[in-house]
């Protein structure tokens, strides 16, 4: 049975910029924190896989003293746990809203991977509780029930360590060849590829500019057709950025265009 799995941020939903971000900055406020990232210092915050790995970035000695914050190892460990616990009820909150859209075609592609008989799954190291409203925004309540969600501090290893895409497999029982990852930034897809795992890359806000090689495809987006109900809901193209197996799919990526790459893919079987 072919699996279909997902990262989280910036593949279901374009969460890095206006979800987590804001999310880290309200945190450090509400704990006097002396830091608010901005822009620019997030998108190589983003590089860092994990929230909580992320927050550790700040524990320099300089900060430590004018923070106010002991050095004592154990005593910082507990610090980041009861930061990134409030940032994450920050961050439902913010998706909670509806203000953050989710990334065109992926409900259709999940929709149609689940109708027929595909596995899905969502593989991310963010928290579960962020990840699971994440979900529920970009497919609906529906058919993220239909989903297996493997997230947080269930592997050691953040990526791009392959250890949450090797555990999902492996927890999901399906097979490295027919199975293909969403993914949207390097860390991702050199994850899925150490998993042994094709991957399709829909690149988001901070990873545009990042080194896809090895990617099955990618593209802007998955994207949607018109809804001819809705004339206020037009038609979204994936526009192709990479494409070294000649999958050609336009204007949108469709179940086929998958199955396509599983078999064209170097190992296939």
């Amino acid at each position: 049975m072919p699996a279909l799995v997902f990262d989280c941020d910036g593949v279901l939903a374009d969460t890095e910029r206006h979800g987590h971000l804001p999310a880290f900055n309200q945190t450090f406020e509400e704990f006097g924190l002396p830091v608010r990232w901005s822009d620019r210092e997030y998108a190589e915050k983003v590089k860092v896989g994990g929230g909580k790995e992320r927050m550790r970035t700040l524990l320099t000695p300089a900060f430590l003293a004018a923070a106010g914050l002991p050095s004592d190892p154990d005593a910082l460990d507990g610090l980041i746990a009861r930061w990134h616990r409030r940032k994450t009820e920050v961050y439902t909150g913010i998706i909670g809203s509806g203000s953050i859209p989710p990334r065109p075609g992926v409900r259709r592609i999940a929709a149609e991977a689940d109708a027929a008989g595909w596995t899905l799954a969502v593989a991310s190291t963010s928290a579960e509780p962020a990840v699971r409203s994440v979900l529920e925004l970009a497919a609906g309540p529906g058919l993220a029930a239909r989903f297996a969600v493997f997230a947080g501090d269930v592997v050691p290893r953040k990526k791009p360590a392959p250890d949450i895409y090797r555990y999902a497999v492996d927890r999901l029982g399906v097979g490295t060849t027919g199975t293909v990852v969403i993914e949207d930034s390097r860390n991702g897809l050199l994850s899925a590829l150490e998993a042994g795992l094709g991957c399709v890359v829909t690149p988001s806000a901070y990873t545009g500019e990042e080194d896809f090689t090895g990617a099955l495809l990618v593209v802007s987006c998955l994207g949607d057709p018109a809804d001819p109900a809705d004339p206020a809901r037009k038609g979204i193209t994936a526009e192709v950025l990479s494409d070294p197996l000649g999958a050609d799919p336009r204007p949108f990526v469709r179940l086929a265009d998958l199955e396509f790459l599983l078999s064209a893919a170097p190992g296939a079987t």
